[in-house]
């Protein structure tokens, strides 16, 4: 069993390590943010920014004050606060509705400009196998947790304006992004508004959006075309209840914490929406997921095929995922074991949590979105989780 007197005590140590900085700091996949980068020849090739950014993400020297990497705010990782510290005002802690209301506006003004609706990007640009996103490009992905972190703060506060933003973002979702369709009408959303890509992860947290907007407007056209999406992940799930990231030849590993993503999003769609028939996709990929990923100590692992990296954002994942589900209670053993695990081998005495841990090293670079936000969210779930047994 966790002491439940440690995992508070690590929770309010990386809160402080994360109000201390602002909630500022770098991420893994900065890189292009490089001063020295931007002024070179290099800047233009698409294979040096692979490199470069594949690099910094791999590296467990931080070579970024030294290149010229600064610190920022980055949007997902903003929504991923507020969103952690509405549990808290919710459990009763009081001054953390003030702390929400000032995140929250700070995240509606990190918006993006020019598209149909609300939307939100990364602070630095990056570049994937696929397609290069500039700097504040907007996604899917940074826009689905910012709407889902203000409607959170909406749930708290009832401040009008954060429904109105979170429902312009559906503008966003319907009009801005590309979609792949099959020959049924159903369709997967795309990344972002510039590529054509298939990455079911994706469509399905424009599902999540969509249907949880969705709760608040009682809009049909909202929960249509997050069903369409849904479908059309859900017919690519593969018999042993997993998926693959995406549909390219290059996408076709399987890894645990976008596992989560869809398990959630899909949960969340059923439960907005009413809907039950992808129930028996969701229980067939929350068997795969829990025991594909996790072993009996709570260590998790980041793909299918191999162990390592370890990288802590699995462990953050299925804390979140099995609460929104409301199975974390139901499945507590392994709630308390990964977050032991966490504790015993990620967290730093400094006041955060490293990164990723291979066969040899530990990583060590304080990520502020991508460890330090996923965990305090994780934590503030398990520490305030209500669900029933």
């Amino acid at each position: 069993m966790v002491d439940p007197i440690s995992s508070k005590a690590c929770f309010d140590a990386l809160r402080s390590y994360c109000e201390e900085r602002n909630f500022e700091g770098w991420d893994p996949f900065d890189g292009l943010n490089s001063r020295i980068f931007q002024k070179s020849p290099l800047a233009k090739s698409r294979l040096a920014r692979l490199m470069w950014i594949q690099f910094f993400k791999r590296s467990p020297v931080n070579f970024r004050k030294l290149t010229g990497v600064p610190t920022g705010s980055n949007p997902q990782g903003i929504a991923l606060f507020v969103s952690s510290y509405c549990r808290l005002a919710n459990a009763g802690e009081s001054g953390a509705v003030e702390q929400v209301e000032q995140l929250a506006e700070r995240l509606v003004s990190l918006q993006t400009k020019g598209y149909a609706g609300a939307c939100w990007g990364y602070n630095f640009p990056w570049q994937a196998r696929a397609f290069y996103q500039p700097k504040f490009s907007p996604t899917v992905v940074a826009t689905t947790f910012a709407v889902n972190a203000l409607l959170d703060a909406y749930d708290l506060t009832g401040k009008s304006d954060l429904l109105q933003t979170a429902r312009s973002s559906c503008e966003f979702v319907l009009k801005d992004l590309n979609r792949v369709e099959d020959d049924t009408g159903n369709f997967c959303f795309t990344y972002s508004p510039t590529d054509h890509t298939v990455v079911f992860n994706a469509s399905l947290l424009g599902s999540h959006l969509l249907s949880r907007v969705y709760s608040y407007t009682g809009e049909s056209v909202l929960i249509d075309e997050a069903k369409k999406s849904v479908q059309y992940c859900c017919d690519y799930q593969r018999p042993d209840g997993s998926w693959t990231y995406g549909s390219k030849p290059y996408h076709q590993w399987i890894d645990s914490f976008h596992t989560g993503y869809n398990l959630e999003a899909i949960g969340m769609y059923g439960a907005f929406s009413g809907d039950s028939s992808f129930d028996k996709h969701l229980q067939k990929g929350l068997d795969y997921y829990l025991e594909q990923f996790f072993d009996k100590r709570g260590q998790p692992r980041y793909y299918s095929h191999k162990l390592h990296p370890i990288d802590l954002n699995s462990s953050a994942q299925v804390i979140i995922t099995l609460s929104k589900l409301k199975l974390l209670n139901r499945n507590r053993d392994l709630a308390e074991n990964v977050v032991k695990w966490a504790i015993d081998n990620m967290w730093s005495s400094k006041g955060y949590f490293s990164y990723q841990k291979t066969s040899l090293i530990r990583n060590n670079i304080p990520y502020m979105r991508w460890t330090q936000a996923w965990m305090l969210y994780a934590l503030s779930c398990y520490l305030t989780s209500n669900d029933t047994p």
